[in-house]
């Protein structure tokens, strides 16, 4: 039996929405390197590993992270994100999959594609960034 209204569905079509902007406003952060912007999609006790496997740890250890490593890292080119699937764990927390590529200063990738997981929870009304991983990814 399906109890899934038609409010349920709108609902989630707009956390949908309200997700994919976060992906959107990650890429613009970063390809503007605007380090308060990319700052403030996170949880105060959020946790990020890079892609290189270093674990920052609060909020406090990612802008200081940030604030060193995203002014200038975008010199040599940028970054694309394209959200690929969400896993709602309940309403109000999402496993959101998404898919970067680096690119050159012409637009074109690098061949350095990344794989982020972010968990997201929804609190007053926002996603935010609550526990997160960036993956370099392999050729395949």
């Amino acid at each position: 039996m399906n109890t899934t209204t038609a409010h349920d569905e709108q609902v989630r079509a707009a956390d949908l929405k309200a997700i994919e902007q976060v992906i959107a406003a990650i890429e613009h952060a970063q390809v503007n390197e605007l380090p308060e912007d990319f700052l403030a999609l996170f949880r105060s006790d959020a946790i990020w590993t890079t892609a290189h496997g270093k674990l920052l740890t609060g909020i406090d250890e990612i802008a200081e992270f940030t604030r060193r490593t995203l002014p200038g890292a975008m010199k040599d080119g940028s970054v694309r994100y394209e959200l690929v699937d969400v896993l709602f764990i309940r309403p109000d927390v999402a496993a959101v999959k998404a898919r970067g590529q680096y690119l050159t200063l012409d637009g074109e990738p690098t061949g350095n594609p990344t794989s982020p997981l972010y968990v997201m929870a929804k609190e007053d009304g926002r996603w935010l960034l609550t526990a997160n991983q960036n993956t370099f990814q392999l050729p395949e």
